[in-house]
């Protein structure tokens, strides 16, 4: 069996105090091993995005363990969770959050700037990364010359370009039609198939939820059940 890549061990998240407490996580239990395409899906309010927020570094645990690569996170600095994104996690949101009036393939290459790539290989690695995504051939075109699809293929380049352990895919669908939003999901499917990519995506759609292996339902805070598909979409 694969080693665990993250372990969330009786995480709880509250915010506010006394009458205005809120619990966003109130005891949460989560083990992805590498290899895995997780979907975590619930409605607004039952924790989903809290979870993947604490699992990206981006916010931390009123109370609990997290664990990546077996490394307690609790423990980091600030720069050392800013080296932990930047090394180990890749993020795709809904909005794309390209850059206006850089080319495609200047975006993907954003993160590896921020590694401190050189020019050369910097952008061979982008344009190996569009060509995963099948757009090497808009590698020059500005955002605005893409279709909402094509513009979130750019962003899955540019979370992909660094090789990270783990990419985090928050409502990678909500922004594109249904047409689109298949091809994108397919797209997923196959870099956790034929890259080996650990994927934790955040949905609301069932059907987007079916591509992955493993489906985990956040309710009120808590996990109401986690369990493996018998055969995800293709």
């Amino acid at each position: 069996m694969s080693e665990p890549l993250l372990q969330l061990q009786s995480i709880t998240r509250v915010y506010g105090k006394d009458s205005a407490e809120v619990r966003a996580l109130d005891g949460v239990d989560l083990t992805i091993t590498e290899g895995e395409f997780v979907a975590i899906v619930g409605q607004s309010g039952s924790g989903k995005s809290t979870a993947t927020n604490i699992i990206g570094c981006l916010d931390t645990p009123t109370t609990g363990t997290y664990r990546f690569l077996g490394a307690d996170v609790s423990d980091l600095s600030r720069d050392q969770l800013a080296l932990l994104r930047r090394h180990y996690l890749g993020f795709v949101f809904q909005g794309f959050n390209l850059l206006a009036r850089t080319s495609a393939v200047e975006n993907v290459e954003l993160p590896l700037i921020y590694r401190g790539v050189g020019s050369k290989l910097r952008r061979e690695k982008a344009l190996r990364a569009l060509e995963m995504v099948g757009l090497a051939h808009r590698s020059d075109h500005m955002p605005s010359e893409l279709s909402g699809g094509q513009q979130q293929r750019v962003a899955i380049a540019r979370a992909i370009v660094t090789d990270p352990y783990l990419l985090l895919a928050d409502e990678p669908t909500g922004n594109v039609d249904t047409k689109t939003s298949v091809s994108i999901m397919e797209l997923l499917a196959r870099l956790n198939a034929e890259q080996g990519i650990t994927i934790l995506m955040v949905t609301h759609e069932p059907d987007m939820a079916e591509y992955a292996d493993r489906v985990i339902r956040f309710r009120d805070g808590h996990i109401e059940s986690d369990g493996r598909q018998l055969g995800a979409a293709s």
